[in-house]
């Protein structure tokens, strides 16, 4: 059943006339939201972000560093939302991740601390990778957040996982970002730092202000507030921004030069010399260049989101979800609703929380959040005292470090070979990637633990630069509770070093890996 007309134009006349010329809210404004339209708001949100990442989930990262072609279909039907979510429940760690954090909020409230939130999905179960995964082994290993995701600690500290699972921040705290941005604190530095923790507080001021406002650049420019302009997160969107005003109806031209200036990675092990990129600012541009042309329209927005490429299932996703939040959930087109029926009960992979859940979920978090921060509750009403976003302190990842070169190691070490292998590089850091294996598994992502075969067993591998011990690194067996590189270390001295690894407590039936050396030289600009 659609929305009565009427609805909405006593909500917008109420939104008018505390904001008549639709311009950016001071502290004192505030506005009047039925309860009902809210919770349409919170369900279109989760809904439009479930079928963002449906949809694009075929091309993820399929098509790198260049934009899907008008020629190739992606194809939905009204079966496309239940297969997806049977045969390959793994696709929604975007929303599993977002979820883990929903149930911490509700077991332990919304005062819940940084800690409680790491300690919840570092000692999950369900599989991660980039920041996330890097964010989990660094808590295991005895530290704290924000340290868990500072660059120094997490080479992905600019990598998207934030960005994906910042969404229930946003959709608990509509009008309100600076409470959304508190929120972000606690949970964005768990697995990321700098432009990677931007993005996750940019998708959540998009989603605060998506309650308030239907103008898609006034949307986009709040938002944009909350991130510090000295940062280059800031300044890559502000481009994309600048673009589609000098190029409104061309929203490939505005991908290309986005590319040309903003489509090369500095940080992930995993795309740097590659045309893999999964850095937050780039898929970041990827959602906003969908949002600005996609003018308000979710099948279009979510198109264009899925044809910039890259992490082309949580693009239309985020994207997505921002148009499902202005529109609210009676609105979302019945082409992208009638399959949502047949998955609203289920529970997302490693959750006990269905999207029926959730929608309840959220909403109560959101009422809870509005009184919290000042706002009255009646019977049918709910009064938001909107904020003027303020932007986050500056941070910078990988500050005064350039790449300097990729190359093949391909060593392998097993029990009986040397215990011990040098290489030498050039450059003021260095990322080792690698892992330690158990010979037993031949399926590297096994779900089974490979704890009860060695009984707990983690390889232990001290590492040296010029002769001086730097750390030992303790590798896990377990997919789940892995170190996402072998060894990295940054903020060296300019020169040439030795990097030497030394095998502690060899076993017959583990062997080291070791794949790329990535390199950093002094940046001077």
């Amino acid at each position: 059943m659609k929305r009565p007309l009427i609805i909405l134009c006593i909500l917008s006349l109420l939104v008018i006339a505390c904001n008549p010329k639709n311009e950016n809210p001071s502290k004192e404004h505030v506005i009047t939201i039925s309860k009902a339209i809210l919770k349409d708001k919170i369900k279109g949100a989760w809904a439009a972000q479930t079928i963002g990442v449906t949809y694009g989930g075929p091309t993820e990262f399929v098509y790198q560093k260049r934009m899907i072609d008008d020629s190739i279909p992606i194809i939905w039907t009204d079966t496309t939302l239940y297969h997806m979510m049977t045969q390959r429940p793994g696709l929604y760690d975007d929303i599993y991740m977002d979820l883990a954090f929903v149930e911490v909020l509700d077991k332990k409230g919304l005062n819940a601390s940084a800690e409680a939130h790491a300690d919840a999905y570092a000692k999950s179960r369900f599989w991660l990778w980039h920041a996330n995964q890097q964010g989990r082994y660094n808590y295991l290993q005895g530290l704290k957040p924000p340290q868990t995701g500072h660059w120094t600690n997490n080479p992905h500290a600019d990598d998207i996982d934030f960005q994906i699972e910042s969404d229930f921040i946003g959709i608990m705290n509509p009008g309100m970002p600076n409470s959304a941005l508190e929120l972000c604190d606690k949970v964005g530095h768990i697995m990321n730092y700098g432009d990677g923790y931007y993005g996750g507080v940019f998708v959540a001021g998009l989603y605060a202000n998506a309650f308030v406002y239907d103008s898609i650049p006034l949307i986009i420019d709040n938002a944009l507030k909350l991130i510090p302009a000295e940062s280059s997160f800031h300044q890559c969107i502000s481009d994309v921004v600048e673009w589609h005003r000098k190029f409104p109806n061309y929203w490939k031209k505005n991908w290309q030069m986005t590319e040309i200036k903003w489509g090369d990675d500095v940080g992930c092990p995993s795309g740097v010399f590659h045309d893999y990129n999964i850095d937050a600012k780039i898929n970041a541009a990827y959602v906003v260049i969908g949002l600005l042309y996609g003018n308000g329209d979710l099948s279009k927005t979510m198109e264009i989101a899925t044809r910039c490429g890259q992490d082309s299932d949580c693009n239309p996703a985020t994207a997505g979800a921002i148009i499902g939040t202005i529109i609210g959930y009676d609105n979302i087109p019945e082409y992208w609703s009638k399959g949502l029926a047949s998955i609203e009960d289920m529970n997302f992979m490693h959750t006990q929380i269905s999207l029926n859940k959730v929608y309840d979920l959220s909403y109560d978090h959101a009422v809870e959040t509005i009184l919290k921060n000042g706002g009255e509750e009646s019977a049918s009403d709910l009064k938001i005292i909107l904020q003027e976003p303020k932007p986050a302190a500056l941070e910078e990842n990988f500050k005064g470090h350039a790449l300097g070169s990729r190359s093949k190691v391909n060593k392998t070490i097993q029990f009986a070979d040397e215990q011990e292998y040098e290489i030498d590089f050039q450059g003021i850091g260095v990322v080792l990637k690698g892992r330690a294996w158990n010979t037993d598994f031949k399926d590297k992502y096994a779900l089974e633990t490979t704890e009860e075969t060695l009984n707990g067993y983690h390889l232990n591998v001290d590492f040296f630069i010029d002769g001086e011990f730097i750390k030992t690194m303790d590798l896990p067996l377990d997919f789940a509770e892995r170190s996402y590189e072998l060894f990295f270390k940054y903020q060296l001295p300019p020169g040439r070093h030795t990097l030497k690894l030394r095998v502690k407590n060899p076993h017959k039936k583990v062997y080291l890996d070791i794949g790329d050396i990535i390199t950093y030289q002094e940046n001077n600009i």
